[in-house]
């Protein structure tokens, strides 16, 4: 099929929750993929942080093609020989000790904030429920998820919306501190913020949340879907700060392309949840699981996420040296391979320019530029971006 043919075939019959670019994508290889017709196109994007091996990486592929030979499913009334070993790759790694695996972000989210309010029933009576989270934030978009999400764009039209969720500024100490109470029952932060503009938690910030989940009796949850795996330069985003979650969440790069999340609690935690509690038909099958451990196994052992801290600190330079030629670059913020630049102007125009040019990049809130390219991209790689954004943004200039 001609990419007109796929778009027209999409708007016939998908329906339109997606703001979709005229682009279709067919194939893709390491940091880069092709359309339709065959033009090529350096991924800045990685499909929203999940391709952080890159397209189709052989290991992947591999593991993917070798289990469905074997069994693709079975539920979880079994035990699946995949499964445990990818939850004992991810305890061994991190400070968590047992892994509950879903489909996604939102659902490794969902399954959190289960854990927090029946942990905090148990250990706090039935008024400890309240969960606090960050101003920007994205946390998914189940019902649970967009209330937790605090940016009322994504709640319009769904209310009304589950009671008991509080809402903070990010990055303030004082403003978390005046909201934190005997009744909440968790704190849930980004360390970095993805969708919400790539903000970046202070030392401080992380700190203070977890002094006062540990006074009040609450859980301090990460949701790490995003920054974590890699994408900050660190295995687990936290790990910069030095603070240990009592829960965090993962997805998106979690199977190197294919679908899969999963919430990694402390021992304490986890066995608030009793058989029955949560459950997911399709969580931690064999073919997702295989994927994962390809995955996290060559994230782990292949030197990616060194690159991932290196090669962000050169494309972070780069961007820097943008905002000294540009005035209408406001910021360059973010670790490792996901960073941000904020803009005085609006962003859309630049994605499409860039497009055109054979780069993908992504804005969020409409005036910050995101990269958050795959984690083995090269220096050469950053340099041909550089080059072609630069462009873009001097024809902005004129």
């Amino acid at each position: 099929m001609t990419s007109a043919e796929i778009i027209e075939l999409t708007d016939k019959y998908v329906m339109r929750t997606y703001g979709r670019l005229p682009l279709a994508l067919v194939r893709g290889q390491g940091a880069r993929v092709w359309d339709a017709e065959g033009k090529e196109y350096l991924d800045f994007v990685a499909g929203l942080a999940v391709c952080s091996l890159g397209h189709c990486h052989p290991a992947v592929v591999e593991a993917i093609a070798s289990q469905a030979r074997k069994l693709m499913h079975v539920s979880n009334l079994y035990h699946i020989e995949p499964q445990a070993k990818l939850a004992q790759l991810l305890v061994e790694n991190s400070c968590g000790d047992r892994v509950f695996f879903c489909n996604s972000g939102a659902e490794a989210n969902e399954a959190a904030i289960k854990l927090a309010r029946k942990y905090g029933k148990i250990h706090g009576g039935q008024e400890k429920y309240e969960i606090i989270t960050a101003l920007k934030s994205f946390h998914g978009r189940t019902l649970a998820a967009i209330t937790a999400t605090a940016q009322p764009k994504y709640q319009k039209g769904f209310e009304p919306l589950p009671a008991g969720f509080k809402y903070v500024p990010f990055n303030d100490v004082e403003a978390l501190s005046r909201a934190v109470n005997p009744s909440t029952c968790a704190v849930l932060l980004e360390p970095v913020q993805g969708e919400g503009g790539v903000n970046v938690a202070t030392p401080e910030y992380l700190k203070a949340a977890r002094e006062l989940c540990d006074r009040y009796n609450a859980l301090l949850i990460f949701d790490e879907v995003q920054c974590g795996l890699g994408r900050t330069g660190k295995f687990l985003a936290y790990q910069h700060y030095g603070v240990e979650p009592d829960i965090f969440t993962l997805a998106k790069a979690l199977g190197g392309g294919f679908p899969i999340g999963a919430m990694v609690a402390k021992e304490k935690v986890a066995v608030a949840f009793s058989p029955g509690d949560h459950a997911s038909t399709f969580g931690g099958n064999p073919l997702a699981c295989a994927a994962g451990l390809a995955a996290v196994g060559c994230l782990l052992n292949e030197g990616v996420i060194e690159n991932a801290a290196r090669v962000g600190a050169y494309l972070k330079d780069r961007l820097l040296e943008l905002a000294g030629w540009f005035s209408f670059v406001k910021e360059v913020r973010g670790l490792g391979l996901m960073l941000g630049m904020e803009l005085t102007v609006e962003g859309k125009e630049i994605v499409s320019k860039c497009q055109d040019r054979g780069l993908l990049i992504n804005c969020v809130d409409n005036h910050i530029l995101r990269f958050i390219p795959p984690l083995v991209i090269t220096r050469a790689e950053v340099d041909e971006a550089v080059e072609i954004l630069a462009g873009v943004l001097a024809e902005m200039k004129q």
